[in-house]
């Protein structure tokens, strides 16, 4: 029997659900019931893609789906660790083909959707008020709000690609996915309607597809550096082609994704895993040096605390206070020669940019190595990616001070991740990443969404 769901104020961890070793079992099981119905294409695609763009008011990385019947462009905040696509159903949610999540469907089950609710007895049924469906916990993570809310389904339509030009547009006529409500979209880039979920989730956009088209369960997301030019995620596996025809796929440094045994959503069952991506960080190195620190913190303790996430709704790295501490210490003493400013919040060490020459790969400064699981392994992190203009003059170490007893040790922000390449192996759980583009003269904002490829 199922727990009841929790909020992460109540800190109620517990290991039930004596089924849940079977978990993976029904899942497949349900997979190949529900796959079958859920895509009508003339053709099944290798891969599909979606534009992704960073807005610079809000910092956030948004991308457009086309949804509904008829359709409509939909604008979303992508986030990584998201469980499922969400979006606001209580605002000019117009649709035929809009479908509620019936009570002990097979939908919900694959859903994990546990609770069973109706909206109003004597409201009249519309996208987000219907009566006898299951229930999601769609949650804007910028502002960590969630809301209960009905599972639905709908058509959604996306491009395919061949890894190199976006090709024919295709279509899941049963998406599943939540509504959101109107509250929680407080904190969001405007235009967003909900939020493009990307995590370890059987209804995250890389499960739903790979599941509808039989393709393998990756996807790589490239977000650009550029405000005014698309990023790109790829859904399926290489090849991920950027101009001057380099297939960054082929590159990729690789190390295993970490499962945190402990949720860490707003509201979450008790017994579930989060739906975050993790690596395992063994230590830091600035200019090749070790830097101290506590590396108990870089581990989950009981509780879920503690690790390494990567994250696309935080800006920049987060670190536990003695992490910053010990990583700005040594940067500054790595960087002595170039005279200090007065810091820009939320950002805390800042440099006077006159004095600090350019690279291919941004500002020559200190690199910062994140080692992995040895010392042969390591993400290196290059001035693009560790340093933010933040005026004309001014460029600040792109970490903040996450606080003495954070939830996630160290956060790794989008903007260490701009024009790097991630794929998300998912089968596997593994990450393989390439290191700045910069160095291989490409960036994420490369790729060709004018041409259309030809595809049969």
């Amino acid at each position: 029997m199922a727990s009841w769901p929790q909020t992460t104020s109540s800190f109620l961890y517990s290991s039930i659900f004596p089924w849940r070793l079977l978990f993976h079992f029904f899942l497949f099981c349900l997979l190949l019931f529900v796959s079958p119905s859920i895509t009508l294409a003339s053709f099944r695609p290798k891969a599909l893609v979606l534009p992704v763009w960073k807005e610079p008011s809000s910092l956030q990385y948004l991308t457009q789906i086309w949804q509904r019947t008829p359709l409509v462009p939909v604008n979303l905040t992508v986030d990584l660790g998201g469980q499922f696509l969400w979006v606001n159903c209580a605002k000019d949610y117009v649709s035929s083909s809009y479908r509620p999540g019936t009570c002990r469907s097979s939908q919900c089950s694959l859903a994990r959707a546990l609770l069973c609710s109706n909206c109003s007895s004597s409201a009249t049924p519309s996208p987000g008020c219907n009566n006898k469906t299951c229930t999601l916990f769609p949650d804007n993570t910028v502002i960590r709000a969630a809301t209960f809310a009905e599972l639905a389904q709908d058509v959604f339509s996306i491009q395919s690609t061949d890894g190199k030009n976006p090709g024919s547009v295709v279509s899941v006529p049963k998406f599943l996915f939540s509504c959101g409500a109107t509250f929680i979209l407080e904190g969001l880039a405007n235009g967003v309607t909900g939020m493009a979920g990307l995590g370890r989730y059987p209804i995250s956009l890389p499960s739903f597809f790979s599941a509808a088209f039989s393709f393998d369960r990756k996807f790589a997301i490239c977000l650009s550096s550029a405000t005014k030019s698309n990023g790109v995620i790829f859904f399926g596996d290489g090849p991920y082609i950027f101009p001057p025809n380099i297939d960054v796929s082929k590159n990729l440094i690789y190390t295993p994704l970490v499962l945190n045994p402990v949720s860490i959503d707003a509201i979450y069952y008790t017994g579930f895993p989060s739906t975050e991506y993790f690596i395992q960080v063994k230590s830091i190195k600035i200019n090749g040096k070790t830097v101290p620190l506590n590396t108990s913190l870089l581990s989950f303790d009981n509780e879920g605390n503690g690790g390494t996430k990567i994250s696309t709704v935080k800006p920049y790295m987060l670190m536990e206070t003695s992490i910053y501490n010990a990583v700005v210490k040594a940067f500054l003493q790595e960087i002595a020669n170039v005279s200090q400013v007065a810091a820009v919040a939320p950002l805390g060490a800042c440099f006077n940019s006159n004095s600090i020459e350019k690279t291919r790969a941004g500002p020559a400064v200190p690199p910062i190595d994140l080692v992995l699981q040895s010392d042969l392994v390591y993400w290196r992190v290059f001035g693009a990616n560790s340093m933010v203009h933040v005026s004309e003059n001014v460029l600040c170490l792109g970490a903040v001070d996450g606080g003495s007893n954070p939830r996630t040790s160290i956060v790794i922000g989008g903007h260490q991740l701009e024009d790097n390449l991630l794929q998300f192996d998912l089968a596997t759980s593994r990450l393989g990443f390439s290191s700045s583009l910069l160095f291989r003269q490409t960036t994420c904002s490369n790729f060709n969404f004018t041409s259309t490829a030809s595809e049969g």
